[in-house]
């Protein structure tokens, strides 16, 4: 049997990419939630207005999970309060 380097270089990259792409797609399925940043004044200046857009956020959430969730999985709102402060929404 006569493999040229080429060929045989070639075939362990195949199968390192195949590893690779089983290991990542079983990380990705260990996850049971996707992670929905909801990042929105509920204090300072801006939270008279922001706070009804966290409140319609989590009700969209609520009714995709009540549906079954996206991709299978459930949505987990995080919720941050960057407080009308413009560095921290950055």
């Amino acid at each position: 049997m006569n493999i040229s380097r080429r060929s045989a270089t070639a075939s362990l990259t195949a199968v390192a990419l195949g590893v690779a792409g089983l290991a990542f797609s079983s990380l990705a399925q260990a996850a049971d939630t996707i992670k929905v940043g909801v990042l929105h004044s509920l204090s300072g200046t801006m939270a008279i207005s922001e706070t009804v857009l966290k409140d319609t956020v989590l009700m969209a959430i609520d009714e995709i999970n009540a549906k079954g969730g996206l991709l299978g999985k459930k949505l987990e709102p995080v919720v941050v309060d960057p407080a009308s402060n413009w560095p921290l929404f950055a």
